[in-house]
C-alpha cells in the first residue's frame, strides 16, 4: 500500500503523526507493507515552496492508494494566490464523492447518549457548497446589491454513486440504510437523489432501505440515535447532520472521517486545525487516528487486502480497549494525558 501523510496546520503536525505510528503499529502486526510518503500541503508548503497546494503535489498523489490529510487552517492564511483552500480542490480533482463519518459512543466518556453506532455518508462533491458544484466560477451570484442567489445541483450520476457507496457499507454492518432527504419541498433536487437510490436498492435486496424527511429525521436523531445504523444523504443535509450526531457522542474531537472516490481515499477528521492549542501536546488524537483506521478498512476492500482489514480491526480493537479502560486520554476526554501518551496507549493494547 502507498499513503500519502499530509500533516495540514497547527495541531495536524501533533496528531497525523499519532495516526501513522497507529498504523504502522496495526500494519506490521496484521503483515501489511506500508510506502510512506511525505507530501507538502498547508502553510509549512507555502512558506517553504510557494504554495499550499504545491505544483506537483496533485501528480504525486495520483500515483498513492490513499492518503491522510490533517486539518487545514485556511481561514488564517494570507490573502494571496498562492494561499488557496486545498479541500475542495482534493475533493474534485480525485473524485472524492462520499464522506463517510461514523458515530459511536463509549461507556465512560461523556455524551449525550449511549448504545449509539452509526454512520453517515454524505455526497460530497454537489449541492449547495459553491466551491463544489461548478467547474468554473462560482455557485452563487448576486444580480443586486439586496439579492443572492445560490444555485444547488444534483445529477443522477453523483446520488448513484454515493447511494452505492453506502449500500455497500449497510452491507458490511447491520443491512439497514435510511436515505434522508427533503422531497416534499425539493420535489426535483431530492425527488432525484430519492429515485436513485431506490433504483439501487434494487441491487441490493439484502439491506432494508428506509426514508426520512430531513427535518424529521434531524429531531429522531437527537432522541433515538440508537435507532439508526448507515444514513445516506445530500452534501448540505450531511455536513449538518454529521456534525449534530458527533455532538451527541462527545464532540467534534470523536469524529473520524473519510472522503472516498473511484481510486483514492483520504483520511480526514471531522474536527480544525485548533491553533490556539497547537504545539502543546494535548490535542485529543482520536478522530485522526480512527479516520486512518478507515483509511485501512477501505483500502482492504477496495484491493481485497485481507492484511489491510486485519489491520484495522486491530486499530479499532486497540482504540476501543483504550476508550472503555479510560487509558491515556486526553484532557477533553477527562484524562490527563498528551496526544502522544495517548497514541503510544493505543500501540501498546495492539501488543498487549
Amino acid at each position: 500500500m502507498k499513503i500519502g501523510v499530509l500533516e495540514g496546520d497547527d495541531i495536524g503536525h501533533e496528531v497525523v503523526p499519532e495516526a501513522v505510528k497507529v498504523m504502522q503499529a496495526a500494519a506490521l502486526r496484521a503483515g501489511l507493507v506500508i510506502d510512506w510518503q511525505p507530501v507538502p500541503i498547508g502553510r509549512r508548503a507555502l512558506d517553504t515552496l510557494g504554495s499550499t497546494l504545491p505544483a506537483d503535489t496533485l501528480s504525486r498523489l495520483e500515483q498513492l492508494d490513499g492518503w491522510i490529510l490533517g486539518p487545514i487552517g485556511h481561514q488564517a492564511y494570507p490573502k494571496i494566490p498562492e494561499a488557496i483552500n486545498p479541500h475542495p480542490i482534493l475533493r474534485k480533482h480525485f473524485d472524492l464523492f462520499a464522506n463517510i463519518r461514523p458515530v459511536r459512543s463509549y461507556p465512560g466518556i461523556a455524551s449525550v447518549h449511549q448504545n449509539v453506532d452509526l454512520v453517515i455518508v454524505r455526497e460530497n462533491n454537489e449541492g449547495f457548497q459553491p466551491d463544489r458544484n461548478v467547474v468554473a466560477g462560482s455557485g452563487e451570484f448576486r444580480p443586486t446589491n439586496d439579492v443572492t442567489i445560490s444555485v444547488r445541483v444534483i445529477t443522477r450520476a453523483g446520488s448513484s454513486k454515493v447511494a452505492r457507496e453506502a449500500f455497500e457499507l449497510a452491507r458490511t454492518r447491520d443491512k439497514r440504510l435510511t436515505v434522508v432527504h427533503k422531497d416534499t419541498v425539493f420535489k426535483l433536487g431530492c425527488g432525484m437523489f430519492v429515485e436513485e437510490c431506490k433504483r439501487i436498492a434494487l441491487e441490493y435486496p439484502d439491506v432494508v432501505m428506509s426514508e426520512a424527511i430531513v427535518d424529521t429525521f434531524a429531531m429522531r436523531l437527537v432522541m433515538t440515535p440508537q435507532k439508526y445504523d448507515v444514513i445516506v444523504t445530500t452534501n448540505m443535509f450531511g455536513d449538518i447532520l454529521t456534525d449534530e450526531a458527533a455532538g451527541l457522542v462527545g464532540g467534534l474531537g470523536l469524529a473520524p472521517g473519510l472522503c472516498a472516490g473511484p481510486r483514492h481515499a483520504m483520511a480526514q477528521a471531522t474536527h480544525g486545525s485548533a491553533p490556539d492549542i497547537a504545539g502543546r501536546n494535548i490535542a485529543n488524537p482520536y478522530a485522526m487516528i480512527m479516520s486512518g483506521k478507515m483509511l485501512l478498512d477501505w483500502l482492504g476492500r477496495k484491493h481485497a487486502s485481507a492484511a489491510a482489514i486485519d489491520a484495522a480491526r486491530l486499530m479499532e480493537d486497540a482504540v476501543g480497549q483504550v476508550m472503555r479502560d479510560r487509558i491515556s486520554l486526553t484532557g477533553d476526554l477527562g484524562g490527563t494525558s498528551a496526544t502522544s501518551e495517548m497514541g503510544d496507549a493505543i500501540v501498546a493494547c495492539m501488543a498487549g
